[in-house]
């Protein structure tokens, strides 16, 4: 059963002070979308995680067109890629967090799969994670990059910016935000044990 708009909006609002909470964003950084009768809502242009409210969110339709007065992010084409190739796709999470973000540094721009099983839980929750080349934050170059690999894999780093996943609701895409920084973490360090020894 599909949920309400005001189930959306109060899981968005919750998943988002979540991850301020546990630092997984700052500042203004990151943004948070749910897909909901034909229309993205999406949080708007230099809002904050931690005092994210429903008013903060901005509509936006299926062609891209703004519905409302709040401004969306400027990132929302990253979101809108999404939704537009994987119709099971009900919301996408984008974060600064601080390993994926580390990760996204250090890793092969061209991989199509940044990580080894370390754990089975990031494959089970979200699938394999691609790169999506550099690209300056908002530009079209990026989302050119997304568009061509968005079938690629089941969730993304943008290089040197940080992670992109998509989830069936917001909880999903909420656990799955959470395992790539926890998988990053991991992996982060097993690359610094190796470079040891």
């Amino acid at each position: 059963m599909e949920q309400s708009l005001e189930t959306c909006f109060e899981e968005a609002v919750r998943a988002a002070g979540l991850l301020f909470d546990r630092n997984k964003v700052t500042g203004s950084t990151g943004n948070i979308s749910f897909r909901y009768g034909g229309n993205m809502y999406i949080s708007g242009s230099g809002t904050c995680f931690g005092w994210l409210g429903r008013s903060d969110f901005a509509v936006v339709d299926s062609s891209g067109r703004q519905l409302s007065d709040i401004k969306p992010s400027k990132e929302y084409p990253l979101h809108k890629i999404i939704y537009d190739a994987k119709p099971e796709i009900h919301a996408v999470i984008h974060t600064h967090s601080f390993y994926s973000t580390l990760v996204s540094c250090m890793a092969d721009e061209q991989s199509r799969d940044v990580f080894s099983d370390i754990t089975p839980y990031l494959r089970m929750k979200v699938g394999t994670i691609g790169m999506i080349p550099r690209a300056v934050p908002g530009s079209a170059e990026l989302f050119d990059a997304l568009a061509q690999r968005v079938h690629d894999s089941g969730g993304y780093l943008l290089a040197d910016h940080g992670p992109l996943i998509g989830g069936t609701d917001i909880r999903s895409a909420f656990y799955g935000i959470e395992e790539i920084e926890e998988t990053s973490k991991i992996h982060y360090y097993l690359q610094a044990i190796e470079r040891r020894e």
